[in-house]
C-alpha cells in the first residue's frame, strides 16, 4: 500500500517518519511550488496559471509569511477498496504555525500525494525535504464501497509530480 515503507518511526535527527500507531507519517520530497505574487497572477482553479508560482528543488526551503507552497509525498500510495484516509499536520510543524491541508485518499486512489503546504506566520517557515510532514490516518470498512475512484476514472489518479488543479 505505502512503497518505500518504514515499517518503524525514523526520528533520530529528522522530523519523524514512517509507521506510527494508528497511521503513518509521510515525507516530504525535495521538490516545491512556492506561490508567488511578483507575476500578478491570479488563482483561478479553473484556469491555473503557472506564473503563480517559482519551482524550487532543495533540501529544505523557506515558505514567504503568510504563504502558501505545493510539494509532493516521496511515499507512493495504493489505497485498498476498503479504506478511505485522511490527513492531518505533524505537531512539529504544527506548532510553528504550519497547516498541512491534503484531500481524503479515496478507495482505490493510487498516486504520489500532492501536498499543500500553508504558513500562517508573519515570519518566513523553513520546510525541511526527505522529512516528515503529515501523518495520514487509515479508516477501513466493513465493506467495499460501491464505487471507488479507481471506477469512477478519477482526474488524480497516478499522479506522478506535483499535480496542479484540473478542471
Amino acid at each position: 500500500m505505502i512503497s518505500p515503507f518504514s515499517e518503524k518511526q525514523v526520528r533520530e535527527g529528522v522530523i519523524s517518519y514512517g509507521l506510527s500507531s494508528y497511521g503513518y507519517d509521510l515525507r516530504v520530497s525535495d521538490e516545491f511550488k512556492i506561490f508567488t505574487n511578483v507575476n500578478s497572477a491570479i488563482i483561478d482553479p479553473k484556469a491555473f496559471d503557472e506564473r503563480s508560482f517559482v519551482t524550487v528543488v532543495a533540501d529544505s526551503v523557506i515558505v514567504p509569511p503568510n504563504s502558501f507552497a505545493l510539494a509532493r509525498s516521496i511515499e507512493y500510495f495504493r489505497i485498498p477498496r476498503d479504506v478511505l484516509t485522511i490527513c492531518v499536520g505533524k505537531s512539529t510543524y504544527a506548532r510553528c504555525g504550519i497547516i498541512v491541508n491534503v484531500t481524503p485518499f479515496e478507495p482505490e486512489w493510487e498516486g504520489f500525494v500532492t501536498l499543500e503546504i500553508s504558513n500562517t506566520t508573519p515570519l518566513p517557515a523553513r520546510i525541511y525535504a526527505n522529512e516528515g510532514l503529515c501523518q495520514i490516518l487509515f479508516f477501513q470498512s466493513d465493506e467495499s464501497c460501491e464505487v471507488s475512484y479507481a471506477d469512477r476514472k478519477g482526474k488524480y489518479q497516478k499522479q506522478q509530480g506535483i499535480v496542479l488543479p484540473k478542471l
